[in-house]
């Protein structure tokens, strides 16, 4: 029998997740489909030495993990689609402020309320263009409770590491869905700590301009003084409102994640070479792409899974090394715009040789669906 073996929830494996990468804050406003993930932190923090806040809204809630990251603690929310409408203006203010957070968004059928308890993948779009102005983000995925426990220590791994707001993205159907999973022991998963500054405290800049470039960032609170403001800003955090600042400033927030792509951006391929059908999917879709696969490979047909687990930055190379000698390309997804394959078609000549299957009536893709696009 394997240690720390569990039938556990994937709102469960995240909020676990959490805790193991060392979150002790929670600022959140419950709302389906992802309610559990507060529950468990309103529950489990306190023991831990952190904090639980229940917020009066996800304004509220964004700002208030801002400032509990800038005070040095790791701090997340949750919420599902109406709940992150509300978060994009203090999202961009964490984007610009290069402030290290982490929002679970719970993806639900809408528009609007829409289906509260239904699943969906129709938020993929605005997680990377919900703000306004130059931005980049990062985005993930899971598909398994498992990976809900391991992206979620990934995803605070990597705001920590690049000072940049992650969004972990699973859809209703990952975040109820039950597996058994072994429980991670602690030191099993690389945790990234925040780095402490060197140098005398009154030489501290809290931004670097250069390409590429990430400061550390100090606590506050800490002997470091520093300014941290919506407004454009020099590298010493104050307003600077000249040209070559502001471009300076905009380019290094996404060369710094241009410069960590290779650490950022994650794919999993499952017999895609030399494949003739390229399946190409994100979260819960992957399961029915899978079997669908499996079930065309029994009759000799060459078709391949490309599994998406980073979403932004857009795994663009990895699709195109996939379907180098694919004939077709098809894209499951849980909306009925295509969000993900309208990316996917960006990058082939061939327009035509990219098939959607979308569900958007807030039921799950099933395999028959894509055995018949395969067909």
């Amino acid at each position: 029998m394997k240690k720390n073996q569990r039938l556990i929830q994937g709102n469960e494996a995240i909020a676990f997740g959490a805790f193991y990468a060392g979150a002790r804050f929670y600022a959140g406003y419950p709302i389906t489909p992802s309610s559990e993930i507060a529950e468990i932190c309103s529950r489990e923090l306190p023991g831990l030495g952190g904090f639980y806040m229940q917020m009066e809204d996800e304004l509220a809630s964004m700002g208030a993990i801002i400032g509990a990251s800038l005070a040095g603690s790791k701090s997340f929310t949750a919420t599902s689609g109406p709940g992150f409408s509300l978060m994009q203006e203090n999202l961009g203010v964490a984007i610009i402020g290069e402030v290290p957070i982490v929002v679970i968004d719970v993806q639900r059928s809408g528009p609007s309320t829409g289906l509260a308890t239904k699943p969906a993948q129709s938020d993929f779009m605005q997680i990377r263009w919900g703000r306004h102005g130059d931005q980049a983000i990062i985005a993930l995925a899971p598909a398994t409770v498992r990976e809900c426990f391991e992206f979620t220590v990934l995803a605070f791994n990597l705001a920590e590491k690049y000072r940049t707001p992650v969004v972990l993205a699973p859809d209703e159907i990952i975040g109820h869905m039950r597996e058994n999973m072994e429980i991670p022991e602690p030191g099993e998963l690389p945790v990234v700590e925040r780095t402490e500054p060197q140098g005398e405290p009154a030489d501290y800049r809290p931004f670097c301009f250069k390409e590429g470039c990430v400061h550390p960032l100090a606590n506050y609170g800490s002997e470091r003084i520093y300014h941290v403001t919506s407004s454009m800003n020099g590298e010493d955090g104050f307003s600077n409102n000249s040209p070559e600042n502001a471009a300076r400033r905009v380019a290094q927030l996404h060369t710094k994640l241009d410069a960590g792509r290779e650490d950022i951006v994650m794919t999993e391929s499952f017999d895609v070479e030399g494949c003739e059908t390229l399946i190409v999917a994100s979260g819960a879709p992957v399961r029915a792409a899978r079997s669908a696969a499996k079930d065309a490979r029994a009759k000799g047909l060459k078709v391949g899974v490309l599994q998406l687990k980073t979403v932004w930055p857009f795994p663009e190379l990895e699709i195109a090394a996939a379907a180098k000698n694919a004939r077709r390309i098809i894209v499951p997804e849980m909306n009925y715009s295509g969000q993900l394959a309208g990316e996917v078609r960006k990058l082939v000549n061939d327009k035509n040789m990219v098939r959607q299957v979308n569900s958007y009536n807030g039921q799950i893709i099933f395999p028959a669906q894509i055995a018949q696009a395969i067909q």
